[in-house]
């Protein structure tokens, strides 16, 4: 069996999605196999089973193929950073921030890294499935790319392309890549996926034949659009999610700062058919909310003066006299805090101390040694420590939490279960599994 890379025509064109796919069809098949992703940029991490901090994508991935979890499924990891930095981790652990330009040059200093992972997960199963990142074509910055053109070519992957066919030019998008990737790689093509087709699917059997008979691509498969609302990604993946609200009895209203992270705390309560869950992006009134919700943040401080900025800093405020329940977790619950501490510029470039909205009375101090945790559903990863409650608070209408995971329960992990199976097996039935299988072995 042939190690596979994902390659995208577009950005968001289904990539992980397909990563699961393909490893649940091999599995069906006997086959043992492990998502990989060589460097990823998210601000939605996880806590592995080995302790170790990788993108949620790639967590997720492991979680449906059953695949125990360890840096190696991602071992380069970008986080947002203050201005053009960003936080750079390798094989699970946070090693410094960086400005993207010197990461750049950085680039062969972290290849034996990804090799190492890589390697790892081949000597153990039968196909390692690579996730690319964004296009692998984008011309300026192909000698720059690890999860791509550098995979595929020190592989020698069989590659299999995604086209999202919701975003028009379906068919520019599909030739464009393929051409202009590299000679050698285009020979490893084995075929094309076209996913997120709304409408009669009838409709694109010509379409078919003209990147089959025109293109001489294979197209393994035509796939519905469907919504999956878990495994969230990024913020654009956020927006897609649907909710029936129709029989809702409660509303919560999530603060979707700038750099809101851990996304996926919220899943079980779009699942939740009681729930009315809004994300809130500007000071509209939250008085007929049941309950607010500040969530994780990548940059805590950047987030606490956008709160402030907007007017929902005096406002929260407010609603705290009033009553209201208001939850923190993680960076959210930072900012509940009297005063935010960074005086090792773990987040920002200068010495700073930051007022926050002072429902806790205790201050927060940003350490150097990042904390990741692991303890079942629940999990930590944070700079920031407080100087009076390390786990979590509560008082009156106030509670925070360090955790994520919160909301993890036993009937969402049946519905996440029921989903992927049905998602898996909706999607399956439009693969050609037999010329995949042929293509790949």
């Amino acid at each position: 069996m042939n190690n596979i890379s994902i390659f995208g025509t577009s950005s968001d064109a289904g990539k992980s999605t397909m990563t699961f796919l393909i490893g649940k069809i091999l599995q069906e098949h006997g086959f043992t196999v492990a998502p990989f992703k060589a460097q990823n940029v998210s601000n939605n991490s996880h806590v592995c089973d080995d302790g170790s901090e990788i993108a949620i994508a790639q967590y997720f991935q492991a979680e449906v193929l059953e695949v125990k979890t360890s840096y190696h499924l991602n071992p380069v990891l970008l986080k947002s950073g203050y201005g053009n930095s960003a936080s750079l981790i390798v094989e699970g652990k946070a090693v410094s921030t960086k400005d993207v330009r010197e990461y750049y040059r950085l680039l062969d200093l972290l290849k034996p890294a990804v090799n190492r992972c890589f390697e790892y997960l081949d000597n153990r199963y039968d196909c390692v499935i690579c996730e690319g990142a964004g296009s692998p074509v984008e011309l300026n910055l192909m000698d720059k790319d690890l999860s791509n053109i550098y995979i595929a070519t020190q592989y020698n992957t069989k590659i299999i392309l995604v086209a999202d066919i919701s975003k028009g030019g379906v068919f520019a998008s599909i030739w464009g890549v393929y051409n202009l990737l590299p000679k050698a790689l285009q020979k490893n093509v084995v075929g094309v996926i076209v996913n997120k087709f709304q409408g009669d699917m009838t409709l694109f059997d010509d379409g078919v034949k003209i990147i089959e008979e025109q293109f001489n691509i294979p197209v393994l498969g035509v796939l519905p659009y469907l919504p999956l609302n878990i495994g969230f990604e990024d913020n654009e993946s956020l927006k897609n999610f649907t909710q029936d609200c129709r029989h809702s009895q409660k509303k919560i209203a999530v603060i979707n700062y700038p750099t809101m992270s851990n996304y996926n705390d919220f899943e079980p309560l779009i699942a939740n058919k009681d729930i009315s869950l809004e994300f809130v992006t500007s000071n509209v009134s939250l008085e007929k909310s049941d309950q607010i919700i500040l969530p994780g943040s990548k940059l805590v401080i950047k987030d606490l003066i956008w709160l402030k900025e907007t007017g929902l800093f005096n406002q929260l405020k407010q609603l705290k006299s009033d009553g209201k329940n208001i939850l923190g977790i993680c960076g959210g619950y930072q900012m509940m805090h009297e005063h935010i501490i960074d005086d090792k510029c773990i987040e920002i470039d200068t010495p700073t101390q930051i007022e926050g909205l002072g429902f806790v009375d205790a201050n927060i101090i940003f350490k150097k040694e990042k904390i990741l945790k692991k303890e079942g559903a629940l999990f930590e990863i944070h700079h920031g420590v407080s100087t009076k409650y390390p786990d979590d608070f509560e008082k009156d209408n106030i509670s925070g939490t360090f955790s994520h995971g919160l909301f993890n329960d036993e009937p969402f992990e049946i519905y996440k279960k029921k989903t992927i199976k049905n998602f898996v097996d909706r999607m399956k039935a439009r693969i050609d599994v037999k010329r995949l299988l042929n293509s790949v072995s």
